[in-house]
């Protein structure tokens, strides 16, 4: 009998920022089925941090039918279950959407999804986001949850450092990170641009790719002078066959 994973060999995929539309990223999310290695995956969008946006819902769902996933999404306001436990480990991926992360983390910890997701990791359940669903796996991230500027947030601490996504697509994203990491008050860590996905194998960066050629992440930590100094990791482009595909059909 196979053994069960550990987080030592779960996966998390954390994206920048992603057109989660029908006609949007199709090969991120191609990817993220491939890496269930289940030939029809059982997919839970998990909108929290949009307020359960119901735009954001039904672009979830169009677009997993055309990758053939078998989808569904957990709503903390109208819960389909009191076992959302058993709800969220019948599935085989997780993805996360965007908004506002401290309302997400303080609404997962009301109701243990904080530890539910770490049980679906250590179980292999692929674990992934965009934007604020991509932070929240960290230490810290970097988040526009609070009106006014950038500021650092605590997070779940499934992955060490520190993570910002929106790199390119936001002006201020770039400058407050290399602040805040001269400042002493965000740990070094990764930032992601648009269309590009940081691949976790446990707590080690294994792959970063994009649907979007040209696009990159970057590693974050301080020089010997205490200014910030960033690495760029050019972004592996996903084979765009898949997302043709779909599109055609």
């Amino acid at each position: 009998m196979t053994e069960p994973a550990t987080a030592a060999s779960g996966q998390i995929v954390a994206i920048g920022g992603m057109d989660l539309s029908p006609t949007g990223d199709l090969a991120l999310l191609h990817y993220l089925r491939e890496l269930t290695s289940k030939e029809r995956p059982r997919a839970c969008y998990v909108p929290t941090a949009s307020s359960e946006h119901l735009d954001h819902i039904v672009s979830f769902y169009e677009t997993a039918a055309r990758l053939d996933l078998v989808a569904s999404h957990l709503s903390l306001f109208h819960p389909p279950t009191a076992d959302l436990r058993g709800y969220l480990l019948e599935n085989d991926l997780i993805f996360v959407g965007g908004g506002n992360t401290k309302s997400l983390l303080a609404l997962w910890r009301e109701w243990g999804l904080d530890a539910i997701l770490r049980e679906a990791w250590a179980r292999g359940i692929v674990l992934a986001g965009v934007s604020a669903g991509a932070i929240c796996w960290f230490e810290q991230g970097i988040t526009d949850s609070i009106p006014g500027p950038l500021t650092p947030l605590s997070c779940l601490s499934y992955l060490p450092g520190s993570m910002c996504p929106h790199y390119d697509g936001e002006a201020e994203r770039r400058p407050s990170f290399h602040r805040m990491l001269a400042e002493g008050v965000i740990a070094p860590g990764y930032a992601a641009e648009d269309g590009v996905g940081l691949h976790f194998v446990g707590t080690r960066l294994e792959r970063v790719v994009t649907s979007r050629p040209g696009k990159a992440a970057y590693r974050l930590d301080l020089a010997g002078d205490g200014a910030a100094r960033e690495e760029r990791m050019a972004a592996e482009a996903l084979s765009d066959d898949m997302a043709r595909m779909v599109r055609e059909r």
